[in-house]
């Protein structure tokens, strides 16, 4: 039996832009391209079919090495919400929970992002190792939201 933990990331951002065109760059393949993980001239493969029990895959080419992430969608309300699992098997074999919701308010977008993440534990970690490790998992992904949605940020904005 895998032993694991899950940490819990949130976080909020505003966008100057319709919650539909903020629910468009995250499920159009030609959008997600340009914000998701890298950066266009990376992400090799986009697919991506947005309903219940359909399939998302990026493939982004770095520095001679494939990053595959993947996942399939349990939970799709236009233009306000996304539920879907999220898996980079080259890492492990751990399922995460990612939930978006995009509200209107006062004609802008807020998109509440969490991630439900999930470390397996390695042979003989203390619960010292395992505290450490949520902390880092946590911080490391939280990180790289961040820098994902400052693209984000400017796709939706800049491109009305």
């Amino acid at each position: 039996m895998n032993v694991t933990s899950t940490v819990m990331i949130s976080m909020a951002r505003r966008f100057e832009a319709r919650p539909e065109r903020v629910f468009e760059a995250w499920v159009k393949p030609e959008l997600m391209k340009k914000w998701l993980f890298t950066s266009e001239s990376t992400n090799k493969t986009v697919n991506n079919d947005p309903r219940i029990g359909g399939v998302w895959e990026i493939v982004d080419h770095r520095n001679g090495v494939e990053y595959r992430a993947a996942g399939e969608y349990q939970e799709v309300r236009r233009p306000h919400k996304l539920v879907f699992t999220f898996e980079m098997p080259q890492f492990n074999e751990a399922t995460d929970i990612v939930r978006v919701t995009i509200s209107e308010v006062r004609e802008a977008a807020e998109m509440l992002f969490t991630q439900e993440i999930v470390i397996p534990h390695e042979e003989g970690w203390t619960d010292e190792d395992v505290n450490k490790a949520l902390e880092e998992y946590g911080a490391q992904t939280e990180q790289g939201w961040a820098l994902m949605f400052e693209k984000l940020k400017q796709l939706v904005e800049n491109d009305k």
